[in-house]
């Protein structure tokens, strides 16, 4: 199973094998078939609410029910928060690669279902039984309750099982349902309404659910997550009798540890430029683009020389680890110059981490109150990044796109919507450091600084402009790297390369996770009251790492040649 994203959308390609026949398969796979098509959406489409729904409940407000109720240190709970969001990133890659032809959409979608409704159940029992978790912190104590071994355990046991059944449930269902239809077109659109069905399903458990959490009862909020995940489970499992089953694929990862392992070994082979002495690929799935390796990266063409033995009297691979074709090598090769280019994005992708955590931080400290009746969730704050991601990919695609062609006549290239990310994204920490500044001298003009818990005379709605700015950055960066990699990646390796987005954001977060905890050691920068910090100084570093990053992805992107780009 790997993950991928398309065109702002996401995609699985999973392994099936669910007992059906290959026959079977192909009967109920087929065109003329009664199952499968736009019957399948609302089930689908009912599913992903449910389940993101949820998601969005819990998650967006596990750094406020961390502090609030666990007493943990309000750094220690957005680092752990990154972790947590790293591994929902990371793990359907990492199944990805170690997946076999033994898992099946239909099932690993109703089993990670079950399994995060167990997770958001523990979350649950510990917000609803008093043993589960330590007693209150008393208001500007800085002596609180520190949980124990068991009430930490109950805890963490919830949060690792949610997010196990989150990152394997939500993002297959993509997969299985674009399986459903037989032309791009339909797919196609499916994808778009399953892009909306998935942003709009955050923003609801983001901001409904949160608000009941931190506003009416943490309890009946964890309630309603467990419920809004059950129905779509149930919605699911109730529209079995129309889903069409899916072939096995087979790895995307496979031919590329073949091409290392067998690269090592015929490391002493040598190499020719003559065509005849390497081995070409006669296979109707793969286009064969090249017979002799190209002289870049020269060390990896060892993996497609035919010696004796390699090959059988009919012309087929004797032994798959030890001879790759031309082609397969020419694919690694690609990657490997595309790699800077990925590598770049790494520290651009941190800026959603560290804004998303630590301005909730932020949010705690201000007024947030929107009025006399209302008060803005401090867990609902990376909701408005979300938004404006939201609104704006549909401004730059509907205005700014066709007027740039309309002044340019050229088509904005994948890589200069990531450049304008780049620029959005500094920008944004510009601002946050800006923004924090002003929080803390009115911090300091009330005398608050020394006082945990209290509450600065400053609006929420001050921190709203850096989560939009580089909301309007994740609008031009996201797209683009998913687009740039769907283009230059090798036509063989297509679930691959769409599967370096949530590869990009996993390690994203884990990144913003470390600078942080660097911050933390070395500096006095971020204490557990903020209001006694320097966190606009974090932000200004993290503003001149992306200033350094932006460099270093320029060169990057100077040296690519584009590939692949036929219109």
């Amino acid at each position: 199973m790997a993950l991928t994203e398309s065109d702002g959308s996401l995609e699985l390609s999973c392994n099936a094998e669910d007992g059906v026949s290959s026959e079977k398969q192909e009967e109920m796979s087929s065109p003329g078939s009664n199952r499968g098509g736009w019957v399948t959406f609302p089930f689908m489409a009912g599913t992903l609410m449910g389940l993101t729904i949820a998601m969005g409940g819990w998650a967006t407000s596990l750094v406020v029910y961390m502090i609030e109720k666990f007493n943990v240190k309000s750094i220690n709970a957005t680092q752990i928060y990154n972790i947590i969001a790293a591994s929902t990133s990371l793990f359907p890659v990492i199944v990805a690669i170690i997946s076999d032809s033994f898992v099946e959409c239909y099932s690993f979608i109703w089993a990670s279902a079950l399994v995060s409704t167990l997770g958001i159940t523990l979350l649950a029992l510990t917000a609803i039984l008093d043993p589960l978790r330590p007693q209150s912190c008393e208001n500007g104590s800085n002596f609180c309750p520190t949980p124990s071994k068991l009430q930490f355990g109950v805890l963490f046991s919830g949060i690792a099982l949610a997010s196990i059944g989150l990152a394997g449930s939500r993002f297959t269902i993509a997969t299985m349902g674009a399986n459903q239809f037989d032309h791009a077109t339909d797919q196609g659109i499916f994808f778009n309404w399953f892009a909306i069905t998935l942003y709009g399903s955050i923003v609801l458990g983001g901001t409904i659910l949160v608000y009941i959490e931190e506003n009416v009862s943490w309890p009946l909020g964890y309630s309603l997550c467990i419920f809004v995940n059950i129905i779509g489970l149930a919605i699911f499992l109730s529209g079995s009798r129309y889903y069409r089953p899916v072939k096995p694929q087979g790895s995307p990862f496979k031919s590329i540890a073949r091409v290392l392992i067998a690269t090592i070994r015929k490391w002493k082979v040598s190499i020719s430029s003559s065509e005849d002495y390497y081995h070409e690929k006669n296979s109707q799935e793969v286009e064969k683009l090249a017979s002799v390796p190209t002289k870049s990266f020269r060390f990896l063409n060892h993996a497609a020389v035919c010696i004796e033995g390699d090959t059988k009297p009919d012309g087929s691979v004797a032994k798959i680890w030890r001879l790759c074709s031309v082609q397969q090598v020419e694919d690694l090769k690609t990657i490997l110059r595309i790699f800077p280019v990925i590598s770049s994005n790494f520290l651009l992708c941190t800026a959603v981490p560290t804004l998303g955590t630590l301005t909730v931080l932020q949010a705690l400290t201000v007024d947030r109150h929107l009025g006399p009746h209302f008060k803005f969730p401090a867990g609902s704050m990376f909701v408005v990044i979300l938004t404006s991601t939201s609104i704006s990919i549909t401004l730059i695609d509907r205005f700014f796109y066709p007027m740039w062609k309309k002044m340019t006549h050229q088509t904005l290239r994948p890589l200069q919507r990531i450049a304008l990310g780049h620029m959005f994204n500094m920008t944004g920490m510009g601002v946050a450091a800006l923004v924090e500044s002003k929080r803390h001298k009115v911090a300091r003009s009330h005398g608050i600084v020394h006082q945990p818990g209290s509450s600065v005379p400053m609006l929420v709605l001050w921190l709203m402009p850096q989560l939009l700015v580089v909301g309007i950055g994740e609008a031009f960066h996201f797209p683009g790297q998913v687009t740039f990699y769907y283009q230059q990646f090798p036509k063989s390796l297509k679930s691959t390369s769409t599967a370096m987005v949530s590869l990009v954001v996993g390690i994203a977060y884990l990144l913003s996770t470390v600078v942080i905890d660097l911050v933390r050691r070395i500096t006095v920068w971020l204490p557990d009251n903020i209001n006694n910090g320097k966190l606009d100084n974090v932000y200004w570093l993290f503003a001149t790492i992306e200033m350094v990053n932006f460099g270093y992805f320029l060169i990057c992107a100077k040296c690519y040649s584009y590939q692949n780009m036929e219109k």
